[in-house]
């Protein structure tokens, strides 16, 4: 028996110079056989192909009590790229992927017209092709429901061979720059992008129910406001003036909340000129909540709600394993804790909040943690929360009245003004989703806009200021971090790992020249 699988063509995997030497070798050979079929006058690139079911809903269709041949039910037209190919004389066994999964094909001489298996089909057909299929359903032997191929087609001749199948594709700088392969051989990926489109999909219909009007807003903003964050900056030809691609939808939204939307949200790209990370791209997607006539409380409902929905109609459970082997528990009661008495704790200090700048620095350094000597005095306690407080947070902990220095964007806490009416909810040692009662007053939104326009943490934005004089209803606000719920939801590693095409230096993919 011939075995024409992914894990022998690609055997000679030594080095990466090997790697690409095979890659070039099989481009040749591949490259000679769409010669022959086009010589032939065969188009190895065809416009279509009628598919009438998936890989699972064929073997669904499968019914064990008609015998074979005898209903035309079980015949089916299927579609997708060969993965396993196993070559035996008079007879092939192909398993093909399409979206849904992976079925098997039985190709015989017999079964295909006079010439098509041995001219066509054994000569042309290699792993990592899309082909086209259809014949009637059977079951193996060994139990497994099959395709007996009468017609087959070449879709889409593949011209480079696939990463070894059984070892998938693990070098991550190739995952990420050639994704598309890390879909085809990595049934992990598939399975957390379709899980991702899941979740996008169940928060929509869970905010459509409770009437929010999904918008669209601007990613080209003539001032970077609605958050702490570096912009990118583009030239706008046309005005000949510098624009920036939004660092947050807020201001926006809330606009809608001026002119009358009173439930309203929008999941869309945002963009940060900032770091690369574990828990950072520059480019990723927020959805943002505004809903009238509410408050931060409201916000909490809102985003419990809507998690426990994902957890209850997406994976079925609200329990959520962690790499460590311990569990996040989604469901029941979350936390609460103020942002001041979770610092406190973790700095082993209950006075901390007295302290002058210089104490605090000396006590960091006791603790352990590099702070930045030029920050200020909020800064340096921040610092103490992200590494010391937020890490630990595994289960669903709703940090409360965060420092008003913080964020200019919401209400002061009536009983203490040195506090917000803010939430930040985290877990498993991120945060997910801020939330604030909104600041409506216009006089002290500006106010707390040109105490922090200096420190060029945020920047002054007029057309919002005059549309808070046209007076908005209070509201609680909230964002929440896409990628980073999926991440959560999905047990993946990183932020990267759940973005289909996360950034990344330019540079050359691994055989980038086997073609030209």
């Amino acid at each position: 028996m011939l075995d024409t699988s992914i894990s022998k063509i690609n055997s000679m995997n030594e080095s990466e110079k090997n790697l690409q030497d095979i890659s070039h070798d099989q481009f040749a050979v591949r490259k000679a056989k769409l010669d022959s079929m086009r010589n032939k006058g065969f188009d190895p690139f065809r416009a279509d192909w009628e598919q009438s079911h998936t890989s699972k809903t064929a073997i669904e269709s499968y019914d064990p009590n008609i015998p074979e041949g005898e209903n035309s039910t079980h015949e089916v037209s299927v579609a997708g790229r060969v993965l396993v190919f196993r070559l035996m004389g008079k007879a092939s066994f192909l398993k093909i992927l399409d979206r849904d999964g992976v079925i098997q094909l039985y190709v015989s001489r017999d079964a295909l017209p006079e010439g098509v298996y041995n001219d066509d089909f054994k000569k042309n057909v290699d792993v990592g092709d899309i082909i086209g299929a259809r014949g009637k359903l059977f079951k193996t032997k060994t139990g497994e429901i099959t395709v007996r191929v009468v017609e087959f087609k070449m879709l889409a001749k593949s011209m480079r061979p696939l990463p070894e199948k059984w070892h998938g594709l693990t070098d991550s700088e190739q995952i990420y720059r050639q994704r598309y392969l890390d879909l085809i051989v990595n049934a992990d990926s598939r399975k957390r992008f379709k899980l991702r489109s899941r979740i996008v999909r169940e928060i929509r219909e869970f905010l459509w129910e409770r009437d929010f009007t999904e918008v669209e807003t601007p990613t080209l903003h003539s001032v970077a406001g609605g958050a702490a964050a570096r912009p990118f900056i583009t030239h706008f030809n046309a005005l000949d003036c510098d624009f920036y691609l939004r660092i947050a939808l807020e201001l926006y939204l809330k606009q809608m909340l001026v002119g009358g939307f009173d439930r309203v949200f929008e999941m869309g790209r945002v963009f940060r000129n900032e770091g690369l990370d574990r828990k950072h791209n520059p480019e990723f997607t927020m959805l943002e909540v505004y809903q009238a006539y509410s408050d931060h409380n409201g916000m909490m409902e809102l985003i419990q709600s809507m998690i426990s929905r994902i957890c209850t109609n997406v994976l079925g459970t609200t329990s959520i394993p962690r790499a460590d082997g311990g569990t996040i528990e989604l469901g029941g009661e979350w936390r609460k804790a103020t942002y001041k008495e979770l610092v406190c704790a973790a700095a082993g200090d209950t006075d901390w909040f007295s302290r002058s700048r210089e104490e605090k620095l000396a006590a960091c350094e006791k603790l352990g943690i590099q702070v930045d000597p030029s920050l200020d005095d909020i800064g340096v306690t921040n610092d103490v929360y992200e590494k010391l407080v937020e890490p630990n947070l595994i289960q669903p902990t709703f940090v409360l009245n965060v420092p008003k220095e913080l964020c200019p964007l919401a209400k002061i806490n009536r009983a203490d003004d040195s506090v917000l009416d803010v939430f930040e909810l985290c877990i498993n040692g991120q945060e997910i989703a801020p939330a604030y009662s909104e600041q409506n007053d216009p006089f002290v939104q500006r106010r707390m806009f040109e105490l922090q326009v200096g420190e060029e943490k945020q920047k002054l934005d007029e057309d919002f200021l005059t549309a808070l004089e046209y007076g908005m209803p209070p509201a609680g606000g909230m964002g929440v971090g896409i990628d980073r719920l999926v991440i959560l939801l999905t047990g993946a590693a990183n932020i990267r790992d759940t973005i289909l095409f996360p950034s990344l230096r330019p540079g050359q993919s691994s055989d980038a020249s086997g073609g030209k």
